[in-house]
């Protein structure tokens, strides 16, 4: 019974593409596993960029330090 757990930074993926990566997760697992999609769970979970970091800082340090550069 596989598990996965998708984490994404909370900036407007749409239903649609969360449900995409579900479906395409799930086929995967079967094509290259063999893991039954009944008993395949994929979760989503959506963290905020304040609460995400990357070399020291958070997402949301970083977006605003990248859009002054750009300025």
């Amino acid at each position: 019974m596989p598990y996965v757990n998708i984490q994404i930074t909370r900036e407007g993926a749409t239903a649609a593409q969360k449900a995409e990566l579900i479906r395409r997760t799930t086929v995967m697992l079967e094509e290259v596993l063999n893991k039954n999609p009944a008993t395949t769970f994929v979760v989503i979970q959506e963290i905020e960029t304040g609460d995400w970091g990357v070399g020291g800082e958070t997402v949301t340090e970083r977006r605003a330090r990248e859009a002054q550069v750009q300025r």
